[in-house]
């Protein structure tokens, strides 16, 4: 495996996540402060996710075409700007001028993240080598597992890092110290990555929007069900139900979102010892099918629970523990697959972007139900629409191809 190429992709992937994540600490929590609603703060978000749409579905085109190292630098140059320039918003400007600036720096975030995680996801199937002996698949399934359990895991110290930046140095001196992060992490990539990955000569597709791959294609609605299941109750609506129900610190806050997405990230990382994935006929399907429904089936019991205000405080805690271990689970199996279905490397770019375009539409439409369930019905009415969700995603896992051979066009 080419070492040296895996570490600068994946510390850069890594600086670029932990910025990520520490922004949007800052920004719920500094806003929340300033007195914004929970449907406002959900609009704060809604460009950083319809970016990531519109970045995935041509960035994976841009990729392909002048290499995935480039689009890795633009990402983390578009970070650098994005930072820099939210942290000129001032308290005393307008409630909609806010706003409106604030989702204009967050829509360069959501491209700057997407078009890294698209460059980085791809790269691993040109680093990682073919496996001649029958083990390629669980490799590749290890190294993807790596990647996405790690990025995951530096998000959620993110989530604290925000929160304890915001506490201790205020508002714009945390987002320049975050800028300097990245900038740091550009310069290595610029000086030390000099060899082109996953270019492609190969026509551009007819349609953007769909693969020629039936599999990816049903993969993608999955994920699309699977990511705004989770938003829909994590990025708005768990903040505030922490901050105004059970009266917690926006530190107190922060860590425990950062320890959940750390143990998230710990999780998807250990998920090939977990869940034991080879070619043969039945297993993917299998797979798929099994840690769906418990996925559906726990987060059902919990909306239960708390609707029926049974140790409701106690509830939301474990049964948030719980939830991520079984996300993280059905997360990487996904991030395995969109890589085993797309047998072709000149399609690898382009069908992760088609892939994550759909994860950012779910988590577009998760962001803004987020805030809107809350402003309805509170923490259950989130929860309970997330359940809808996973019942969508679960049918879907019906649908998958019984082997990794059968993705093919």
């Amino acid at each position: 495996m080419r070492t040296k190429t895996y570490g600068l992709v994946t510390g850069a992937y890594w600086s670029l996540t932990l910025t990520d994540g520490a922004l949007r600490m800052v920004v719920l929590l500094h806003f929340h402060e300033l007195g914004f609603g929970p449907v406002e703060l959900s609009f704060l978000f809604l460009s950083y996710e319809f970016m990531g749409v519109l970045t995935n579905l041509f960035g994976g085109i841009v990729g392909s075409k002048s290499g995935l190292e480039q689009t890795l630098k633009a990402g983390l140059c578009i970070q650098i700007f994005a930072l820099v320039a939210i942290s000129f918003v001032d308290p005393s400007w307008g409630k909609i001028f806010s706003v409106i600036f604030v989702m204009t720096c967050q829509a360069f975030s959501g491209v700057a993240k997407d078009l890294t995680k698209m460059s980085s996801k791809s790269a691993i199937k040109f680093i990682v080598p073919e496996d001649d002996t029958g083990k390629g698949q669980s490799r590749l399934f290890r190294w993807v597992a790596v990647l996405t359990g790690s990025k995951n895991a530096l998000k959620g110290v993110g989530f604290f890092v925000g929160s304890a930046l915001l506490s201790s140095l205020g508002y714009r001196p945390s987002l320049l110290l975050l800028a300097a992060l990245v900038a740091a992490a550009l310069i290595a990539v610029l000086t030390q990555l000099q060899e082109n990955i996953g270019k492609s000569n190969k026509p551009l597709p007819e349609r953007i929007w769909a693969s020629s791959y039936p599999a990816v294609n049903r993969l993608s609605i999955a994920r699309f069900f699977l990511f705004g299941s989770r938003d829909i109750w994590f990025v708005v609506a768990l903040p505030i139900f922490l901050d105004e129900s059970l009266g917690w610190s926006f530190e107190g806050i922060g860590a425990f979102l950062a320890a959940w997405v750390i143990g998230y990230g710990i999780v998807q990382t250990s998920a090939p010892s977990i869940i034991r994935i080879r070619s043969s006929a039945g297993e993917i399907q299998t797979s798929a099918r099994l840690w769906s429904f418990v996925l559906l089936i726990f987060t059902g019991l919990l909306a239960v629970l708390v609707a029926s205000d049974i140790g409701r405080n106690i509830t939301v805690i474990i049964g948030l523990l719980f939830f991520g271990v079984l996300f993280a689970l059905n997360s990487s199996l996904h991030s395995y697959l969109i890589l085993a279905f797309t047998e072709d490397d000149n399609d690898i770019a382009i069908n992760v972007g088609l892939y994550y375009s759909a994860n950012a539409i779910g988590r577009l439409f998760g962001t803004l139900l987020s805030g809107l369930t809350y402003l309805w019905g509170g923490l259950t009415a989130a929860l309970f629409t997330c359940c809808g969700f996973l019942v969508a995603n679960w049918m879907i896992s019906f649908t998958f191809p019984k082997e990794i051979s059968s993705s093919a066009r």
